[in-house]
């Protein structure tokens, strides 16, 4: 099975490896003390404690292993390469809704570093992948479930 590769700023990937740290290290010790106390309270098939301690064990190996997966496959947006020409992974891209009659700000991200709060959508998203390559002033169309929207770019920034 072929991997997709995880596109992220430096910024993104300094992140992943501290959460990173933070399982392998700190969140493992918390759960196998968890385990550990568990199984002081005796008989394992009515313990729930102990159901729950290795649930939470399974889930932290299971995130570990996301993470290790995604710091492999990872490749880093080299800012000095990112232009304002077109929009790419890692450009600010201001639109004007046709419909709406409003303006956004998006940053494009890679998938993981996606934070709507914060305007960062994904390169892979309806809206993304409309506006990758798209050129300031040009009209994008992105199919969504509303119909066909209509966006003007109106600036691309770094």
């Amino acid at each position: 099975m072929e991997e997709k590769e995880v596109l992220l700023t430096q910024e993104g990937y300094e992140n992943l490896e501290k959460e990173l740290e933070y399982l392998r290290t700190e969140k493992r010790a918390e759960v196998a003390e968890r385990i550990k106390i568990a199984l002081g309270f005796g008989d394992l098939s009515e313990n729930s404690e102990y159901d729950e301690a290795k649930t939470a064990q399974a889930e932290n190996e299971a995130k570990i292993a996301d993470l290790e997966n995604k710091i492999r496959y990872a490749k880093i947006i080299d800012e000095s390469e990112i232009d304002t020409k077109t929009v790419q992974v890692g450009n600010t891209v201001k639109i004007y809704d046709m419909e709406f009659e409003e303006e956004v700000e998006y940053t494009i991200v890679g998938s993981t570093e996606v934070d709507l709060s914060q305007n960062r959508i994904s390169n892979e998203s309806p809206m993304g992948m409309a506006l990758l390559g798209a050129k300031k002033n040009e009209i994008v169309e992105v199919n969504a479930p509303a119909g066909i929207m209509k966006y003007k770019v109106l600036s691309i920034t770094k």
